[in-house]
């Protein structure tokens, strides 16, 4: 299922259903409401769906955006915080979210879990990697330090998390909405794709609990090799909620259209996808109207109209 991110063009808009018209001219109608949006603009996104003009396959929170903010902060709660009172607003967000998720027949949330309290490193080596410098002595070095430090703290950062997942499970279930939580682009930022299998195990017999994979993130620990892609896929395929689609210039510019930097290896990666989630293309607003056209069409020659699903990966039930 294509659908498509209003992260792109919310700012442009005061009114929901101008938001979901101009995603409708770029040839999708299906949208994931995304984090970022304001309060005021629901009621048109609800007027959208009510009369049919476009459908509503994902919800990232948080969603609506926190009434405090004046501007598109999705991690300023998180899940694993020390603080009690950041970690309470976090559940508070997120149960708002599913309400929204139910209220416009979306059957899934999107999720950041959080992060580890250092001082973020991955932007120094992506800074690094840019001018030449990956896998140099500065960049090795401040490398390991990055994984050190993570080992020693993401224990009780995941505990916090887990604890964060266990109170949203009753309300998932009430509501009908699945929890995606998504891969992360920075490696201070939880899970890696090594815990979220820990994860995903930890709730095997649960169907409120998946993945949601982030093309672009995976990329971006893919290019400074904290991984490789096609093994990460692999290792989540099974219980996919769904997935943003975008490209990735060298080595961090993510949120690009899709084929047009050849920084993602789109042909290799979607035959190993579940059929039938939904690929949400999740674009910067830089991108034109016009070249995330061209992408589309490049796309819908390349991949669509074929099934891509493997036939050697096991599937979700």
């Amino acid at each position: 299922m294509r659908a498509f991110s209003t992260c792109w063009n919310t700012h442009r808009h005061t009114e929901g259903e101008a938001i979901a018209a101009e995603i409708g001219e770029l040839g999708f109608n299906t949208i994931e409401i995304s984090h970022g949006t304001r309060l005021t603009l629901l009621p048109g996104f609800f007027k959208a769906v009510d009369s049919g003009e476009i459908r509503v396959c994902s919800v990232h929170h948080p969603c609506p955006s926190p009434v405090e903010l004046l501007h598109d902060a999705p991690d300023l709660y998180e899940f694993s915080d020390e603080v009690e009172s950041h970690r309470n607003r976090a559940l508070k967000l997120a149960e708002r979210s599913l309400e929204t998720a139910a209220r416009v027949g979306a059957d899934r949330m999107v999720i950041h879990l959080g992060s580890v309290p250092i001082k973020p490193v991955t932007s120094e080596l992506e800074a690094l990697a840019k001018n030449g410098g990956l896998f140099g002595r500065e960049f090795t070095r401040a490398k390991l330090d990055l994984l050190k430090r993570r080992t020693d703290l993401i224990q009780a950062s995941l505990e916090r998390s887990l604890a964060a997942l266990d109170h949203l499970l009753p309300l998932a279930e009430k509501h009908g909405v699945r929890i995606g939580i998504e891969t992360r682009s920075h490696h201070e930022q939880i899970p890696t794709v090594e815990e979220l299998t820990r994860i995903l195990e930890r709730f095997s017999d649960c169907p409120w609990i998946g993945a949601w994979h982030d093309f672009g993130h995976v990329q971006r620990q893919a290019n400074l090799s904290f991984l490789n892609h096609e093994q990460a896929l692999r290792s989540i395929s099974p219980r996919l909620l769904g997935c943003h689609i975008h490209d990735v210039g060298w080595p961090d510019r993510d949120h690009r259209a899709p084929l047009s930097t050849g920084g993602v290896d789109f042909s290799t990666l979607l035959p190993l996808l579940p059929a039938e989630i939904p690929l949400v293309w999740e674009m910067s607003p830089s991108q034109s109207a016009e070249v995330i056209r061209r992408a589309l069409k490049s796309w819908s020659a390349q991949f669509e109209g074929a099934s891509l699903r493997s036939t050697d990966l096991p599937q979700p039930a």
